[in-house]
């Protein structure tokens, strides 16, 4: 009896032992198994990894990329600014020397009631004197002058918008004096109802070619003149023309204005006054 007792614990023990090396053969086989797709496995991590890492590498560059095509827009903005603004300031300047070369070219010609007087042909351009702190006299659009040897006032027009100054002459005749030509004529004031005539007589300075606003041309006689404006004696040049047409009988144009002093066009008659600024 103990020795089938001990042939069925052997036997027993024969399949549990044939259990557990079945088990641990399973075991080894499916061991082997994951060793040998663990491999494969982690190429594909790594497969995967380095897909990752060239993605991020090119969004990297194409970051970089971007910044520079924005830096290069930004300069060339930046340019096209510059260049706009140098060729402004370039406008800028053109148009201020042409302005300055407007102002100061003589394009004025004749006077009709509050009209410029006429510019002779290829007069000299007017420069202005650069102003300074000495006291200037002041007088109004109209002033009351004294021509020299006459012993009647004579009004007269005050006008910036004419370079040269002009006289009312009638009956003007040419004649030589010492061996220089002279001009005589009648000198009024043909405004007045009742005029004073008187005889004057001028040293010629030239025969002067004026272009009336119409676009025609008169030839004028220039002579030199003295006269008295307030307590001021004062000689200048003045073409000889029928004024009979205009509101006064003699116009004092920039020629002379510029040395006597500043026109206040709201007033008159301020000569008598002696008014400086």
């Amino acid at each position: 009896m103990m020795k089938v007792a001990q042939v069925k614990e052997l036997a027993m023990d024969f399949r549990a032992r044939k259990i557990v090396a079945a088990l641990v053969f399973g075991m080894f086989a499916l061991g082997a198994g994951f060793g040998f797709a663990e491999p494969e496995l982690a190429e594909g991590a790594v497969q995967e990894k380095v897909s990752a890492k060239q993605e991020e590498v090119s969004k990297k560059a194409a970051s970089k990329e971007e910044v520079s095509k924005k830096a290069a827009s930004k300069d060339e903005v930046s340019k096209k600014e510059v260049s706009t603004k140098e060729a402004s300031g370039k406008d800028e300047v053109s148009k201020e020397k042409e302005e300055q070369k407007e102002d100061s070219e003589v394009g004025e010609a004749g006077e009709k009631e509050d009209s410029g007087e006429a510019v002779e042909d290829g007069e000299a351009v007017a420069v202005a004197k650069p102003v300074n702190g000495d006291p200037v006299r002041l007088y109004g659009w109209k002033e009351y002058v004294v021509v020299e040897k006459m012993e009647h006032k004579l009004l007269a027009k005050m006008d910036t918008g004419a370079l040269t100054s002009s006289i009312h002459a009638e009956e003007k005749e040419l004649f030589e004096r010492d061996g220089e030509k002279w001009v005589r004529f009648i000198l009024s004031d043909p405004t007045m109802e009742k005029p004073v005539r008187e005889r004057v007589e001028a040293p010629l300075v030239r025969v002067a070619k004026i272009k009336e606003p119409g676009g025609e041309s008169e030839v004028r006689e220039v002579v030199r003149l003295s006269f008295k404006i307030g307590e001021r004696k004062v000689r200048g040049e003045f073409s000889l023309n029928n004024r009979g047409n205009m509101n006064a009988p003699m116009l004092i144009g920039r020629s002379l204005l510029k040395d006597l002093g500043w026109v206040d066009p709201g007033r008159v008659f301020l000569a008598e006054k002696e008014i400086f600024r």
